[in-house]
């Protein structure tokens, strides 16, 4: 009796123990709230600016355009990229190459001085791709996009070497040899993708890089020349084995690489892609070809990613969607210092492969659409380029904090969500959508060691319908031409002023700390401007 009433007992305090644990409320769990604890003197180094080495363009005749150059120097005083990279400097449209009745080269520089002449204008410099053939010059008639870029390799690989060195002597006259010791030549443009870009082998070009290197450095053995400049992060180990054997020489490695799941090649821009759910798409790339180059035998060779994007259609509304934000800080900050530059493709919507564009946002690739109003991809090069010249050491995966030497201070962070819903949809017409985004709970920002005194708080975001310009576009009606009433409204809407700004004392406890609801693909930059 005395054991039975025993075990009741027992079985009683069991059962209101699991009544009572139903019944009560434990503290909220608070794994929705990021913390990111920043400390003032706690240093990583100086920030790494990879991100804006480069900038790409879609061909050299475009920059002849008065509105392409107003929108360059517009990007280079927000984001301050240091190269542009493009297509067809040497296409029958930039005039450079042809010959007399006896065959013989005539040589002509004159579009190419009025562009390179800005680009140094502002402060930029050419990241020289070497192609396409000019039509004099190749051995077939093969072309590609609507302008004709040839793609075949040369009738004759001494007047091929030839050009390449009478243009680079060109250079190092017009703009000094320490000038062009700085810029890098790029040998054509992803011949691994026969015919689209190259009607050759593997072997052919390797055969065309060497004679163009030949005639580089035949001016300067300074000068910089690389490739293969490949789609797919292709060719790398390869053409490092070529130049080994063959003693030809090369200075950095080029390759591509886009973010969606097949395909490297949509001339006229009506594949459909779909965006990779692989969270290290790109970035693994990048850092497979550091890897394949540190295995090599030229372990420090430069590795340049000389295009990269989501998509490699010209014809993506995810190149217009406000993810593609947090997109690109994403893959910026996973890629880390694997790459010397990670030139995004491209810069301004006017681009012309596919042929003039007809409708202000098309899924073009550019930061900027043709009227020179602001993609919010624009604006995490914006942001980016905000950050101070030291980084300060940050264990969270997605943000970025850094300080200037007057006491300046930034946080730059973000959530990055794929809301793809994967094989199911092209992005097509997923990024078409109107896609509000979802809470993501709370960010902390916790800084200690401040500088003590005044402070100019300001708070940058982007996100759904802030720095938005394809949701302002949808509120319109999607019209197929912008009024100069309709455009101007949308450069106001979108122009990535603060969405806060405030005055702060950071007192002698140097401490500063501030709660943000964030949703999917938001980012913000919080800045700490000293007085």
């Amino acid at each position: 009796m005395k054991r039975t009433f025993l075990l009741l007992i027992i079985l009683l305090s069991l059962n209101n123990a699991v009544l009572f644990g139903q019944n009560s409320k434990p503290k909220k769990n608070t794994s929705d709230t990021r913390t990111i604890k920043i400390d003032y003197k706690n240093e990583a180094g100086a920030l790494n600016t990879m991100f804006k080495e480069c900038i790409g363009a879609g061909r050299a005749n475009e920059g002849l355009r008065a509105d392409w150059q107003q929108q360059l120097a517009m990007v280079k005083k927000d984001c301050d990229f240091k190269y542009i990279r493009m297509h067809g400097l040497l296409t029958d449209d930039m005039a450079v190459y042809s010959e007399d009745d006896k065959g013989n080269p005539i040589y002509n520089y004159q579009y190419i001085d009025v562009l390179f002449d800005y680009l140094v204008s502002i402060k930029m410099k050419p990241f020289v791709e070497l192609g396409f053939m000019p039509s004099r010059l190749a051995s077939g008639d093969k072309t590609i996009f609507w302008w004709r870029g040839n793609v075949t390799p040369p009738k004759d690989y001494k007047k091929w070497e030839d050009l390449i060195h009478n243009l680079t002597l060109h250079f190092a006259e017009r703009y000094g040899i320490d000038e062009v010791k700085s810029w890098y030549f790029e040998v054509w443009n992803e011949p691994n993708l026969s015919p689209g870009f190259w009607t050759g082998t593997q072997e052919d070009y390797f055969k065309l890089y060497k004679y163009a290197a030949q005639g580089i450095k035949s001016v300067n053995k300074d000068f910089k020349v690389g490739g293969p400049a490949t789609a797919g992060a292709a060719w790398v180990p390869e053409t490092i084995e070529f130049c080994e054997k063959n003693n030809v020489p090369i200075d950095f490695i080029s390759t591509h690489s886009y973010g969606v799941k097949h395909g490297y090649l949509d001339e006229y821009g009506t594949s459909g892609t779909i965006l990779s759910k692989d969270e290290w798409s790109v970035s693994g790339e990048v850092l497979n070809s550091r890897k394949q180059i540190s295995n090599s035998t030229k372990p420090n060779l430069e590795l340049h990613y000389t295009e990269w994007s989501t998509s490699y259609t010209p014809a993506d509304p995810i190149h217009d969607s406000y993810h593609s934000a947090a997109y690109i800080l994403q893959k910026m900050k996973q890629i880390g210092t694997a790459a010397n530059s990670m030139s995004y493709w491209v810069f301004t919507d006017i681009f012309e492969e596919a042929g003039p564009r007809f409708t202000p946002f098309h899924g073009g690739f550019g930061l900027v659409n043709t009227q020179g109003i602001k993609k919010p991809a624009y604006f995490s090069y914006y942001l980016m380029n905000k950050l101070g010249e030291t980084e300060l050491k940050n264990t969270d995966p997605m943000s970025w904090a850094s300080k200037k030497a007057n006491g300046d201070t930034q946080v730059l962070f973000w959530d990055f969500t794929n809301t793809h819903p994967g094989d199911k949809e092209l992005n097509q017409t997923y990024y078409l959508k109107d896609l509000p985004s979802k809470p993501k709970g709370r960010v902390k920002i916790e800084i200690t060691n401040l500088l003590q005194g005044n402070y100019n708080l300001e708070i940058y975001k982007v996100g759904y319908k802030v720095n938005d310009v394809y949701a302002d576009y949808l509120v319109m009606g999607k019209p197929n031409q912008l009024t100069r009433e309709q455009a101007e409204k949308l450069k106001k809407l979108n122009d990535g002023s603060p969405i806060t700004a405030e005055k702060i004392t950071i007192g002698s406890n140097g401490s500063y700390s501030k709660d943000f609801d964030i949703n999917e693909n938001d980012v913000f930059l919080l800045n700490l401007v000293k007085q």
